[in-house]
């Protein structure tokens, strides 16, 4: 069987990716966290960026979490609560990802690439985590922090989004009325055994935006999917 061609940064100057993070860290470690599994699969089970992701999902968490407790003390812990989590949301996330011009830079295997995996909002948000765990291992814990704050502080000055993301269904559908397209109307599919089932719920508002999101129930499969196309319609 031949070797899949790499779809990511094969031909392109890191440096480039580097500049536009404000980063300076190992090429070969940067480059495993552009790495998500499908492209690992086709290679002869190369290493992914799974593990470097889960560090920087909890680097970022504290990262946002600190700030937001010294920059709002008027804010009790459920709001505290409630920011955090639409902050390091996939869906804000996967905003960061497209602001940064990310997605032609992650290395994909062929099925993904030809379904848009480089656009898709938990491959994005993946891949952001992935590169925070990255810099947190060869620049250190300040450099970090620093990244994440620079990632997420265009997010932080957006009071709307922290409504959105803890009521995505009810914010998109008066998003919807408010610009006089019809309701959100939600499909979902869902997959593996009984045990440990996955849902994928897609969205769709008229002809305006149509987007998805996945879960490990229904309920979180469509809020998802309803906080994506929130974004991309505010985006708009």
């Amino acid at each position: 069987m031949a070797r899949a061609r790499q779809t990511g940064p094969a031909d392109r100057d890191l440096v480039a990716l580097q500049e536009t993070l404000q980063i300076e860290i190992d090429p070969e470690l940067l480059l495993l966290a552009l790495t998500h599994r499908s492209f690992a699969y086709e290679n002869g089970g190369i290493p992914t960026n799974e593990r470097l992701e889960f560090l920087g999902d909890s680097i970022l968490g504290q990262a946002v979490t600190v700030r937001l407790f010294r920059d709002h003390p008027e804010l009790d812990e459920g709001e505290l609560a409630k920011r955090r989590a639409s902050l390091v949301s996939s869906a804000a996330l996967a905003e960061v990802g497209r602001a940064i011009g990310l997605g032609p830079f992650i290395r994909l295997g062929r099925g993904e690439t030809m379904t848009g995996g480089a656009d898709k909002p938990s491959i994005l948000a993946d891949t952001v985590e992935a590169i925070i765990g990255a810099t947190y291992l060869d620049a250190g814990d300040d450099a970090a922090t620093a990244l994440v704050l620079r990632l997420v502080s265009p997010l932080m000055s957006d009071p709307a989004r922290f409504g959105a993301a803890m009521d995505p269904k009810t914010s998109l559908q008066e998003a919807a009325a408010r610009l006089g397209a019809p309701p959100p109307v939600y499909e979902v599919a869902e997959s593996g055994p009984d045990h440990s089932k996955h849902f994928l719920a897609t969205v769709s508002v008229g002809e305006l935006v149509r987007a998805s999101g996945e879960g490990s129930s229904k309920k979180q499969a469509e809020m998802a999917a309803a906080l994506e196309a929130w974004t991309s319609l505010n985006a708009s």
